[in-house]
Order: C-alpha cells, then sequence, then structure tokens
C-alpha cells in the first residue's frame, strides 16, 4: 500500500476514534450522583467503539513508520505495543463498569461503587498514564528523527507526554473521581481525552516523507 495511502487511513481512523472519545468522556459529567444504566451502556459503547478505530490508527501508524524507515521497526513496535495495551486498559474497566450496572438492581456510580469499582483504578489511572507516555515518547522521538511530522508534532507530544506522567503519583492520593489529582480522578480522564487526541489528529495525511529511506532490493 503506498505511504500517501497508509498516511491517509491512519489519520482518519485516529480522528474518528479521537471524535468518538471525546464525546464519551463529557457522558461521564452529565450527573451529580449516579447515573443511569442508559448513560453508563451509551458512553461504553461509544468509547468501545472507538477503541476499535484506535486499533486500526496504530497498526496504521507502524505501517508508516516502517515504510518511511525499516531500520524503525523496533520503535514503531513499541509504539504500536503502548497503544494497543492502552485500548486494553480501556476495554476491562469499561466492560467492568457495564457488568456492575447490569449485575445491580438500582443505580450506582460504576466509577466508585460496585464489586469491580477498586479493580478499575490502576487501570485507568497508573497503568493507562504510562503507557500513554511512553506512546508519546516513542512517537516523538520519531518524527524529531524520521521528520515524519513537522518538529512541533515531536516536541509537544514530549510535553504531553510529561502531562502524562505527572499523574502517575496520583496512586497516593484519593479515590473520589470528581477531584481532579486523583488515582481515576476527572483530570485523569480528560487529560488522557486530550492526549490520544491531539497525537491522532497529527497523522493527517501529508504530500511525501522527506526523509524517505529506500528498501535495499538484492
Amino acid at each position: 500500500m503506498p505511504e500517501s495511502t497508509v498516511r491517509r487511513y491512519a489519520g482518519l481512523f485516529g480522528i474518528i476514534a479521537s471524535a468518538l472519545i471525546v464525546v464519551h468522556v463529557p457522558l461521564y459529567f452529565l450527573y451529580s450522583g449516579a447515573p443511569p444504566d442508559w448513560n453508563i451502556k451509551t458512553r461504553t459503547l461509544i468509547g468501545i467503539i472507538g477503541c476499535v478505530f484506535y486499533i486500526l490508527y496504530f497498526t496504521g501508524l507502524r505501517q508508516l513508520i516502517h515504510q518511511v524507515d525499516v531500520a524503525s521497526d523496533w520503535i514503531s513496535g513499541v509504539i504500536q505495543a503502548a497503544g494497543l495495551l492502552w485500548v486494553a486498559m480501556v476495554f476491562v474497566p469499561q466492560s467492568m463498569e457495564v457488568g456492575a450496572a447490569i449485575s445491580v438492581d438500582h443505580d450506582i456510580d460504576t466509577t466508585k461503587e460496585g464489586p469491580f469499582a477498586a479493580a478499575q483504578y490502576l487501570m485507568q489511572g497508573l497503568i493507562s498514564r504510562l503507557l500513554m507516555g511512553l506512546f508519546l515518547i516513542a512517537l516523538g522521538i520519531v518524527v524529531l528523527r524520521l521528520r515524519l511530522l513537522p518538529k512541533w508534532v515531536g516536541r509537544s507530544a514530549f510535553v504531553l507526554a510529561a502531562i502524562n506522567l505527572a499523574f502517575v503519583p496520583a496512586i497516593f492520593s484519593n479515590d473520589n473521581p470528581s477531584n481532579f489529582y486523583a488515582v481515576q480522578g476527572w483530570g485523569t480522564t480528560a487529560s488522557m481525552g486530550m492526549s490520544i487526541f491531539r497525537s491522532a489528529r497529527r497523522t493527517t495525511p501529508l504530500p511525501t516523507s522527506p526523509t524517505r529511506v529506500p528498501t535495499p532490493t538484492r
């Protein structure tokens, strides 16, 4: 598949996925108390569909890097692995939230109540933050080294990585999701969405890569 086509589809899938996540996050803040089941199921459905598109985005991003520079396969593998594991960290808590909502006969706030609430904390907080930080750092390195995209993209990827890693110590904070800086506070959720949205937008198609390294022929 030509590089321009990979760029186009990777960018398209990334933007679709990010748009769905941007729609998905505000649904967590519609109700001050326990949300109704329809809200939990709707936001989960939107988030899961968005993550399916993220699988396509991360895979396309790895393929794009491979086509630009075969020698960067290792770091492109890190980018894909970090992205796919981040998706897994979204799938599991989302399943837990819906399962908790279905298993009880009254409305509950599944982010902090129910049989699976505490099991979500690290997946939605610390682990997701570390994976997103790894993804952004690797992306920044690739962008600056290969000039895959403008330099400001690589630099801002490092800034976003620093923001994500700054939330790692929140593991020592409380578990109130209404707090900005908590183990799974709203600051964690909102800035996570911003990071992935911004990184996905930056893969919008560019005409060509100025530093293409041709694959040797025998």
